[in-house]
């Protein structure tokens, strides 16, 4: 009974595994699992990297050239002191 090992093989598994090996059996199995993929890529590319320069842009550049220079800004607003 190969279905019967493979089973206890699985069940022994640890749960990330588990988790991980549902959802590639089941986007393998899938017709349109590649197309979803690559949507849920480029959404994820938009997200963390897209968005990032729009809403979060290098702020501490204009505020000094040099490393020491931004962290001397940061340390005056962190502490209220020159």
């Amino acid at each position: 009974m190969p279905s019967e090992s493979n089973h206890i093989a699985t069940s022994r598994a640890s749960w990330p595994v588990r988790v991980f090996r549902f959802y590639r059996d089941g986007f393998r199995s899938m017709t349109v699992g590649r197309t979803l993929w690559i949507i849920i890529g480029i959404k994820l590319f938009i997200f963390f990297v897209i968005l990032r320069w729009i809403f979060f842009p290098d702020f501490l550049s204009t505020k000094g050239s040099s490393d020491q220079e931004k962290a001397q800004y940061v340390r005056e607003q962190m502490t209220g002191r020159k």
